[in-house]
C-alpha cells in the first residue's frame, strides 16, 4: 500500500459518526469555543498515536491494544478485559451511529418523531437489525471500497467548512461567537472544558484501528509514522473547522437543542438558504454512520467470535454458519447487546441518547489507552532487536495521565454519568462469561490439557 492510498484509508477510519452526531452537544457544554474540546481531543489522541506507533513498529501484528498488554504484562485476565472492552466499544459506537442514522431520517424526510419517542426507537432498532443482516452475510471491506466512502463522509463535512466560508462572504455568519466560552455547569471552566473534551474524544477514535494496515505497508518504520499523523492533522483540522462554522452560523442554544435536528443539517440550512443543501446533507449524514455502525459490528462480532475461539468467552459464540461462514451466535449476541442499549437510552427519557452512547465509547476507549500508554512504558525496560518508530521519552507518561484523568468523573458533567452505568454492565456481562468459561474448561479439560502441575509426569 502506497502513502496516498494508506492516508485516505486512516482519514476515512477516523471520520465518521463523532463529529456528524456530537457537534452540538459539544456546543453545549462550552459555547461558542466549541472548537476548543475537538482541538484538544485532537493532541491527546495524537499523544496516544504516538504509542501505538513504537508498538506497532516494534510488534506489527494486527492484534492491538490486547496484544501491547499480554506483551507487557502476560496477565491474561488483563488482556480479555482490554479485548473485552475494545469489543464493547465497537458496540456502543455503532448504536451510537444507529440512534444518529435515526435522527438524520428523521431530518431527511422532515417526520418530525421526538427524539424520545417510538418512532426514532423503531428506525434505530430496524437500522441496527439490518446492520446484522448485513453481518451475517457476510461483508469483504477492500481498501479501495473504503477510499469511497471516505471521500462521501469528507464531503459532508467540506460542504459545512465550504458553506461556513460563503456565509462570511455574505454577511450571515458571526465569528465573534467562537470565542466566547459558556459553562453550561457550575463546575468551572477547566472541568466543563475537560468535560467537552471528554465527549469530543469520541470523534478521534479510530486511529487505534488503522495500526492493524501497518503489515501492508513498505518501510512502515519509515512511512506509517509520517502518515499516520497527516492524517490525524487533517482530521484534527477539519473537526475545528466544522466546530468553528457551526457556532458562527448558528446561536449555541439552537445548535445544541436535539428537538432542532440535527446540528450539522442546521449549519447547513442558516448558510446556504434557497439552496438544496439541507436536504442533500441528511443523506450524507446517514450514509456516514450507517459506515460506522457496519465496519464497529464487524470487528465486534469477529472479536468476540477469536475470544471464542480461544477458550475464553462460551464455546457457543465461536460458531460458524455452515453456508455463509459467518459467526452467527457472535453477531446474533452483539446485536442484541446493541438492541439493549438502543431501547435503554431512548425510552429513559433523555433526549442525549447519541451523546450518552458516544461518551461511553470515548469513556471504554479511554481506558484502554491508558492501559496502552502504560504498557509501553513497561515494554522499553525490554531490550527490542529490530528498528522501530520511537515515540519522545516523555509522551507515554503524559499520554497515560491524561487519558486517565478524563476516565474519572470530574470529566463528565452530571447528564453523562449514566456512562459508568452502562460501561460496568457491558464489562459485567464479560466478566461473567469468562468466569462461567474458566469454571467450564476445568470442569471439562481437552484431551492432553494440563490442569494441575501434579497432573505433569516426571521425565
Amino acid at each position: 500500500m502506497g502513502p496516498k492510498l494508506l492516508l485516505l484509508f486512516i482519514v476515512g477510519d477516523i471520520l465518521g459518526t463523532g463529529v456528524y452526531a456530537l457537534t452540538g452537544t459539544v456546543a453545549g457544554e462550552v459555547g461558542g469555543a466549541a472548537w476548543a474540546p475537538f482541538l484538544l481531543a485532537f493532541v491527546i489522541a495524537t499523544i496516544t498515536a504516538m504509542s501505538y506507533l513504537e508498538l506497532v513498529t516494534r510488534f506489527p501484528q494486527a492484534a492491538g491494544a490486547a496484544l501491547y498488554t499480554h506483551k507487557a504484562f502476560g496477565i491474561h485476565f488483563l488482556t480479555f478485559l482490554v479485548a473485552f472492552t475494545v469489543m464493547c466499544s465497537g458496540i456502543t459506537s455503532a448504536s451510537t451511529a444507529s440512534n444518529a442514522f435515526a435522527g438524520f431520517l428523521n431530518d431527511g424526510f422532515g417526520l418530525g418523531l421526538s427524539k424520545t419517542g417510538g418512532g426514532i426507537l423503531i428506525i434505530a432498532l430496524g437500522f441496527m437489525a439490518l446492520v446484522a443482516l448485513i453481518n451475517f452475510r457476510g461483508v469483504g471491506e477492500s481498501v479501495k471500497a473504503n477510499v469511497v466512502l471516505t471521500c462521501i463522509e469528507l464531503s459532508g463535512l467540506l460542504m459545512i467548512i465550504f458553506i461556513g466560508f460563503y456565509a462570511m462572504s455574505q454577511g450571515r455568519a458571526d465569528f465573534s461567537e467562537v470565542m466566547i466560552f459558556q459553562s453550561s455547569e457550575e463546575k468551572g471552566a477547566f472541568l466543563s472544558l475537560t468535560a467537552a473534551t471528554a465527549l469530543a474524544f469520541f470523534a478521534m477514535v479510530g486511529f487505534e484501528d488503522s495500526v492493524n494496515m501497518a503489515e501492508e505497508v513498505k518501510d512502515p518504520v519509515r512511512v506509517f509514522p509520517r502518515v499516520m499523523l497527516a492524517g490525524l492533522g487533517i482530521t484534527g483540522v477539519i473537526y475545528v473547522l466544522v466546530a468553528i462554522c457551526a457556532v458562527a452560523l448558528v446561536p449555541v442554544g439552537q445548535l445544541s437543542n436535539p428537538d432542532n435536528g440535527s446540528a450539522l443539517t442546521q449549519v447547513v440550512r442558516a448558510g446556504a438558504p434557497g439552496l438544496p443543501f439541507d436536504k442533500i446533507f441528511p443523506f450524507i449524514g446517514m450514509f456516514a454512520v450507517a459506515n460506522s455502525a457496519l465496519i464497529n459490528m464487524l470487528m465486534a462480532s469477529r472479536l468476540l467470535y477469536g475470544l471464542a475461539r480461544q477458550r475464553v468467552l462460551p464455546h457457543a459464540l465461536g460458531l460458524v454458519h455452515h453456508t455463509r461462514r459467518t459467526p452467527w451466535v457472535s453477531i446474533i449476541f452483539t446485536t442484541l447487546l446493541s438492541f439493549g442499549l438502543i431501547y435503554f437510552v431512548v425510552t429513559q427519557g433523555s433526549a442525549s441518547a447519541v451523546s450518552l452512547l458516544g461518551g461511553t465509547t470515548s469513556l471504554l476507549l479511554l481506558c484502554v489507552f491508558t492501559i496502552v500508554n502504560i504498557s509501553l512504558l513497561v515494554l522499553r525496560r525490554q531490550p527490542s532487536k529490530t528498528e522501530h518508530f520511537r515515540a519522545p521519552a516523555i509522551l507515554p507518561w503524559i499520554g497515560a495521565i491524561t487519558c486517565a484523568f478524563l476516565v474519572g468523573p470530574w470529566a463528565r458533567s452530571e447528564a453523562q454519568m449514566g456512562q459508568y452505568r452502562i460501561a460496568a454492565w457491558l464489562l459485567g456481562i464479560g466478566l461473567v462469561l469468562w468466569v462461567a468459561t474458566y469454571l467450564w474448561n476445568r470442569a471439562h479439560p481437552r484431551p492432553g490439557e494440563i490442569r494441575n502441575v501434579e497432573d505433569i509426569e516426571p521425565d
